[in-house]
This record gives C-alpha cells, sequence and structure tokens, in this order.
C-alpha cells in the first residue's frame, strides 16, 4: 500500500497493489468495514496530480529531514542519529531531557511548529509546506523550549 497524501500532499487515497485475488479480496472486507467513496473523480484527479508532480520535491523534503536531524542532534540531551534519517521522516528521544513528549509537543504547538510525541520520542515531518526557514524555526523554538 502507498499512501498518496503523506509525502505527495494528495488530500486523500492510497494505492494497493496486488494479485486480482487480493484486490478483490481488499474490496469486499473494505465494504464490510463501511469504506469507500461515492463520486470520488475529483480527489482522483489530486491523486494523479499527486503522482505526477510532487515525487520532485521529494529530494526536498528529505534534504530538511537530514537538516532537521543534524540540528537536532546538536541539542543537549536530546538523542537522535542523523545518518538513520533517510526519508521526510524524523524520530527523536528527549528522555534525558527531563520533559515529556506531550509536554514539548504542547509547548511547540504554542510556537506554530507541530511535530507528535509518543512515549520518550517526538516525530517530525517534513513535506512540500515545510521550507529549510521553517527547519531553522523548528530548531530554534525547540531550542527556546528545552532550555525552559
Amino acid at each position: 500500500m502507498f499512501c498518496l497524501s503523506k509525502g505527495l500532499g494528495a488530500p486523500v487515497g492510497s494505492i494497493l497493489l496486488g494479485t486480482k485475488a487480493f484486490i478483490g479480496e481488499a474490496r469486499a472486507v473494505r465494504k464490510i468495514l463501511g469504506g469507500g467513496m461515492r463520486q470520488a473523480g475529483v480527489l482522483a484527479a489530486a491523486g494523479l496530480i499527486a503522482l505526477d508532480e510532487s515525487p520532485k520535491g521529494l529530494p526536498v523534503d528529505h534534504a530538511n529531514a537530514k537538516r532537521l536531524a543534524e540540528g537536532l542532534a546538536e541539542l543537549p540531551d536530546v538523542k537522535i542519529d542523523p545518518e538513520k534519517v533517510v526519508t521526510n521522516i524524523v524520530i527523536f528521544d528527549i528522555d534525558e531531557t527531563g520533559q515529556t513528549a506531550d509536554g514539548i509537543c504542547a509547548q511547540l504547538r504554542e510556537r506554530g511548529v507541530l511535530m507528535s510525541g509518543f512515549g520518550t520520542a517526538i516525530r517530525a515531518v517534513t513535506h512540500y509546506d515545510v521550507s529549510g526557514a521553517d527547519i531553522e524555526t523548528a530548531l530554534r523554538e525547540l531550542r527556546s523550549v528545552l532550555a525552559n
């Protein structure tokens, strides 16, 4: 399965690949679970545009994620190996900061930076709406939150 809305920016949609029998079974399960849409052509068109246009920007998303990881690695008590960041998803450990992931994320949200906390880790995702300047802003705001 491949999601069109994550890194590619389509409003909704996924692609499912498999044998004819597998796709038939997946359709049946989708109906049983109440999934599906009527007249989804306009959304399908957005998915096609995402498939045609968005991959061109993925190298920028990945470079922004790498820059974020490198900046995070410089922060005290934040644990991340920038070499392991190879996509647009950055997960880092904040256990040694003395703060909770949810608490840090709440403070960041108040400053206009959105990240998700889970356990002692935080997840950040770069995408077509995130610029290099946004990465620097996120690092600055996180540095400020951790200093408090």
